[in-house]
C-alpha cells in the first residue's frame, strides 16, 4: 500500500465530502451536471468524443454502456458494473451499443462502492479484468460523462487550472497515470489516485457525471478493466470564505483548501496536483467473480 508523498492522508467516508487531510473530496455524481472528461491541453468540447484509434484502439471505449446519465461497463455477457453511489433501479434500462438492456438484479459489494447489475438479453462483448496488483505507476485510459473545461482559475496571473464548465451529455476518453493506491476505509476500501498534471496532449482529469466511468491498464496486449470513477479532490476557493468551486487544478498553491471541515486554509507549500480516485477491481476480484458466477436469468 502506498503512502501520500504531500502528507495530506487520506480518510474517506460515504458522503457528499469526504476528508483528505487538506484536500476534500467530492463524489462524483451529478444527474443535473455535464458529462465528460477535463483536459490539461485544450477546452475543445469536441476533443476525444470518438473511439481512441491506432495504438490505443480497443482500449475500452467498446465495453462502455449508458446507464442513467452515468456510464457502466460490461463485464460479462449479462452484466456491468459501475459505481454504487449513481443509485439506480431494478428494471431500469442499460444502453449498449444502440441497444436497450433491463436491468433484473443488482449486487453491492459490501466494501466498496462497486456495484454489479444484471440484465435480461446477452451482450455481444465484455471487458477482461485487471487481475494484477501493479498498477501503480501503470498509464491508464479514463473514460467518463463529467463537465466540460469551464472558467481558467488564476492566482496572481498565473494559471492554477480550471473551473468545472457545463455539461453537454458527451462521452470523452482521457489518458493519465496512477499515482498511488490507498485504503478508503471500509466502505470505500482500496482506491487508486491519478493527480493532474502536465502529462501529455490527453492527460485528463475528472468532474460531476463521471462517477461510476471505467479506467482501463494495458495488461501485455490487451486492454483490462482496472477501477471504476469514485471522486475527486475538491472544492478549492480563491479566499479563506464563501463556498469555493469545484475545479479542475493542477497547482494547489495560493488557493484555499478544506481540511476536515476545519473551514478553508491557504495551501503555500510544495507544488501538489489535484488527484481523482478510482475503486481498484483488482481488490475486489473474488466478489465480482462470485457475483458473476451466480444462477439467474
Amino acid at each position: 500500500m502506498e503512502t501520500p508523498e504531500d502528507g495530506r492522508g487520506i480518510l474517506f467516508a460515504l458522503r457528499t465530502t469526504c476528508s483528505l487531510g487538506l484536500a476534500g473530496c467530492v463524489l462524483l455524481a451529478s444527474v443535473s451536471s455535464g458529462h465528460c472528461v477535463m483536459f490539461f491541453s485544450t477546452g475543445d468540447p469536441s476533443y476525444n468524443t470518438n473511439a481512441p484509434r491506432g495504438a490505443l484502439t480497443n482500449s475500452g471505449w467498446q465495453y462502455q454502456g449508458t446507464w442513467s446519465t452515468f456510464t457502466g461497463t460490461v463485464i460479462s455477457s449479462n452484466a456491468f458494473i459501475t459505481a454504487k453511489h449513481v443509485g439506480g433501479v431494478i428494471g431500469d434500462p442499460f444502453t449498449f451499443q444502440g441497444v436497450q438492456y433491463t436491468t433484473t438484479a443488482a449486487f453491492e459489494s459490501p466494501d466498496s462502492d462497486l456495484r454489479i447489475w444484471r440484465v435480461a438479453g446477452q451482450f455481444p462483448i465484455f471487458a477482461p479484468l485487471y487481475n494484477r496488483s501493479a498498477e501503480n505507476g501503470k498509464n491508464v485510459m479514463v473514460f467518463g460523462r463529467g463537465t466540460q473545461r469551464g472558467a481558467e482559475v488564476r492566482i496572481n496571473n498565473r494559471l492554477k487550472g480550471w473551473e468545472w464548465g457545463p455539461g453537454d451529455s458527451v462521452q470523452r476518453w482521457g489518458q493519465n497515470k496512477i499515482s498511488g493506491i490507498f485504503q478508503g476505509g471500509p466502505e470505500i476500501g482500496e482506491v487508486l489516485r491519478a493527480s493532474f498534471n502536465a502529462g501529455g496532449r490527453n492527460e485528463a482529469t475528472l468532474s460531476a457525471g463521471d462517477s461510476g466511468g471505467p479506467i482501463f491498464i494495458k495488461d501485455g496486449k490487451i486492454w483490462k478493466l482496472a477501477g471504476i470513477n469514485y471522486a475527486v479532490e475538491g472544492p478549492y476557493n480563491r479566499t479563506n470564505s464563501g463556498a469555493g468551486f469545484n475545479g479542475a487544478i493542477f497547482d494547489l498553491r495560493g488557493l484555499y483548501v478544506t481540511d476536515g471541515g476545519a473551514g478553508w486554509q491557504l495551501f503555500s507549500g510544495k507544488p501538489i496536483t489535484g488527484n481523482f480516485y478510482a475503486t481498484r477491481i483488482s481488490a475486489h476480484l473474488s466478489w465480482i467473480t462470485n457475483v458473476l458466477a451466480m444462477p439467474g436469468p
